[in-house]
């Protein structure tokens, strides 16, 4: 062994020691890499022994070499052992100060809960769903065939005028009622029908303790062969003892253009009748509209007013109340 070997074996047993002691101790990950980058970085210590060894003979190289890369294995062995304490106390230090007391009492917060007229329909579209009928739904900006014309109307009706429908720049409207659902699902679906369709309508009503603007109707539609009026006032008495119980309600005859027969249904309501929904049979008109046809198919159909069912659900005295976001009446439900 030449004395240059000997001098590079003795370095690197001091590196090794120095390292070590440095290394145990390091009190954080960041102490820990600069400990890293100053015996092993490009130019740490390990780099500037191994520049000596271009002065020994080529006999003596392999071994530093070997010994160079033993002492490198050692150290980051050290480093890794010592990163893996320091990590599980950082870890065991954070979850310390972030404990929870479990015996403090808790901060309390109110539950929210449904709106009066969401609730109300979903009690509605479940009624239905449980008897058979699908979902269905559609867009609250129709034109006038879908509104009007597909549904019988005729061009002179008083339901075309400006005073009850609210008409955009387009040409196209804002729908007065979900009956424009029925058309759609029709045209796109063969017979035998089921539907409940829940959603909001316009028209320019007055605003008072029984009418709003904007409002939430739920329309129901069936169509198959051999339906008959009985079975439109069968499916209604069953829904109303379901929402209700057991409640008074009459059928009055009415006119719509898209039923024919038509009927009005009204339910007691704070010792007076109120009209909850409009119903009858399908007219011929319409089913021959969506290509049925009115010799082999019948149907009937009935559209809900939700604010009405909500004020005799919840015994109301004003649809306004349901609108005017108070909290006092809303934390009622």
């Amino acid at each position: 062994m030449t004395t240059q070997s000997g001098d590079l074996e003795n370095q690197l047993a001091v590196l090794r020691q120095d390292a070590q002691q440095a290394i145990a101790t390091a009190e954080t990950l960041e102490q820990l890499e600069q400990l890293r980058i100053k015996y092993l970085g490009k130019k740490g210590s390990l780099s500037q022994v191994l520049g000596g060894m271009g002065k020994l003979d080529a006999t003596e190289r392999p071994r530093i070499g070997a010994l160079a890369n033993q002492v490198k294995d050692w150290l980051q062995a050290d480093l890794e052992q010592k990163r893996t304490a320091l990590q599980a106390a950082q870890i065991e230090a954070q979850l310390s100060a972030e404990s929870l007391d479990v015996t403090m009492p808790g901060v309390y917060r109110a539950q929210g809960h449904a709106h009066p007229l969401t609730s109300t329909a979903e009690r509605v579209i479940d009624i239905f769903v449980g008897l058979g009928y699908t979902i269905a739904q559609g867009p609250e900006m129709e034109t006038d065939y879908y509104n009007f014309e597909a549904l019988n109307f005729l061009k002179d009706h008083p339901a075309r005028d400006m005073q009850d429908t609210l008409y955009l720049p387009d040409g196209n409207l804002l729908r007065t009622h979900t009956s424009t659902v029925q058309v759609r699902y029709m045209e796109a679906n063969d017979p035998p029908i089921r539907i409940v369709a829940p959603g909001r309508c316009y028209r320019r009503d007055t605003v008072d303790a029984t009418h709003t603007a904007v409002f939430h109707q739920v329309e129901i539609l069936a169509v198959d062969e051999g339906l008959t009026f009985t079975d439109l006032k069968g499916t209604i008495k069953v829904f109303l003892e379901a929402l209700f119980g057991d409640v008074a309600v009459r059928f009055r005859p009415s006119f719509f253009p898209f039923t024919e027969p038509s009927a009005e249904v009204d339910v007691q309501w704070r010792g007076r009748w109120l009209e909850i929904m409009g119903c009858g049979m399908v007219d011929p008109n319409v089913l021959k509209a969506v290509g049925y046809d009115p010799e082999v198919y019948t149907g009937f159909a009935a559209g809900l007013g939700i604010e009405r069912l909500a004020m005799v659900l919840h015994q109301l005295d004003d649809i306004r109340r349901i609108y005017a976001s108070d909290l006092r009446f809303l934390r009622q439900f």
